[in-house]
């Protein structure tokens, strides 16, 4: 059993083939998916999937950081709303991104504050979506910390002391495509990161991994990963698998 944690299975860009895209994963072993929201608009596209897939994804909600704009407190009563009206999987995905734009810097660190003390109060995980920001997200899981407080730093792109600083925060690491490319760097140290702190993901459609790299990913390519973790922990393909599985019911409780 493979559980793919971070893919969006909604994305317009599987409009036309969603459902033979998610039986390519079933048939390769993906048995689990986690939806990660991003923000109002996708609501309705989030539901109708698990309506039609309902023994298959694990819906989150919350707001993306590159989501918060002017509305961003009509964005987050959004997300109240709904963790107040049904139950989700985590809040995510969440955090600060100062990649694209820093002008919303503030009202991203308000978001991200809010959304973890919202999971505190639910005992749910959060999954983090950081880009140029491990410094912001750190200050503020510093001040949020606590032994009820656990999640994943999705897609984990920094060096071994912030992944090292990131677990110390109860978070595994999302690994994904990045880990297959050349210059992904983070191949270089994740042999010294125990592997019970790893889970898998592939944030399909976006980050495919070597050789799809610059295509349209799917959750089916998380395999791909799956093939280097085996590489770098001189572990078994079914081992990497079960461990990884493992780890993301830790987080998500199921």
């Amino acid at each position: 059993m493979i559980t793919d944690t971070h893919t969006h299975l909604y994305s317009s860009q599987f409009k036309e083939d969603q459902k033979e895209m998610i039986k390519r994963a079933k048939d390769a072993g993906v048995s689990r998916f986690f939806i990660p929201a991003i923000d109002a608009s996708y609501t309705e596209n989030m539901l109708k999937l698990e309506e039609n897939f309902p023994l298959d994804v694990y819906l989150m909600m919350g707001l993306h950081p590159t989501s918060v704009k002017e509305n961003y407190l009509d964005e987050l009563a959004h997300v109240k709303e709904w963790i107040d009206k049904r139950n989700f999987y985590a809040i995510g995905e969440i955090g600060i991104d100062l990649y694209w734009d820093k002008t919303f810097l503030k009202q991203q660190q308000e978001a991200f504050r809010t959304q973890i003390k919202w999971a505190k109060e639910k005992k749910i995980p959060i999954v983090i979506h950081c880009r140029n920001a491990f410094d912001e997200i750190f200050e503020i899981l510093e001040e949020e910390k606590e032994d009820t407080l656990r999640g994943i730093f999705h897609c984990f792109t920094g060096t071994k002391k912030q992944a090292l600083q990131a677990i110390s925060y109860n978070m595994k690491l999302g690994i994904g495509g990045v880990v297959t490319f050349k210059n992904g760097k983070i191949d270089a140290f994740l042999h010294e990161i125990d592997i019970a702190h790893i889970v898998l993901e592939t944030d399909a459609p976006y980050l495919a991994p070597a050789p799809y790299r610059g295509k349209r990913n799917e959750s089916s390519y998380i395999t791909n990963v799956v093939d280097k973790l085996v590489d770098i922990y001189g572990r078994s393909f079914e081992e990497i698998s079960k461990i990884t599985t493992q780890n993301s019911k830790d987080v998500f409780g199921i």
